[in-house]
């Protein structure tokens, strides 16, 4: 008798950025909010060599990433290493959020896709750094969906 809920069944996960280096930055494929009403993104940065560059959304218009815009979102934050506990909900502005250099530490967004721009029911993931070299991964899982089936269809297009 289980009490809590299959995540793959409630909701659809969606992988933003794979495991990789982002020096130079990185800038995740745009998914669909139309069809959920929250996104939840997690962001687990293993090593850091200095301080990677700021952590921002953008809205978009379509699945290329068209016409994007820097959006607030709230953020917990764990920056202690190899912490499983997060901060309290900070407001961070559209510029984004600069995370310090600390190795294995992790980050949850919380979006919902209401306080998107009108016209802008796309989403995307930047990471911008400069020359430091950071390790990361970061995946979205949406949840309240229109139309919930044990098998979602793709919101990469």
């Amino acid at each position: 008798m289980g009490l809590g809920f299959y995540s793959t069944q409630a909701g659809h996960w969606v992988p933003l950025v794979f495991p990789v280096d982002e020096t130079g930055g990185k800038t995740s494929a745009a998914f669909s909010m139309a069809k959920y009403a929250h996104a939840s993104i997690v962001i687990g940065i293993g090593v850091s060599a200095a301080a990677p560059g700021a952590i921002q959304l953008q809205a978009c218009t379509d699945a290329t990433g068209a016409n994007p815009v820097a959006i607030p979102f709230n953020l917990f934050a764990g920056e202690t290493t190899n912490t499983d506990t997060l901060g309290a909900k900070v407001a961070v502005l559209a510029a984004g959020h600069t995370p310090p250099a600390t190795d294995n530490t992790f980050y949850v967004i919380e979006i919902d896709a209401q306080s998107l721009p009108q016209g802008s029911p796309y989403l995307r993931l930047v990471e911008t750094d400069g020359a430091n070299s950071v390790i990361n991964a970061a995946f979205a899982l949406l949840s309240g969906a229109r139309q919930a089936s044990d098998q979602s269809a793709t919101v990469l297009v």
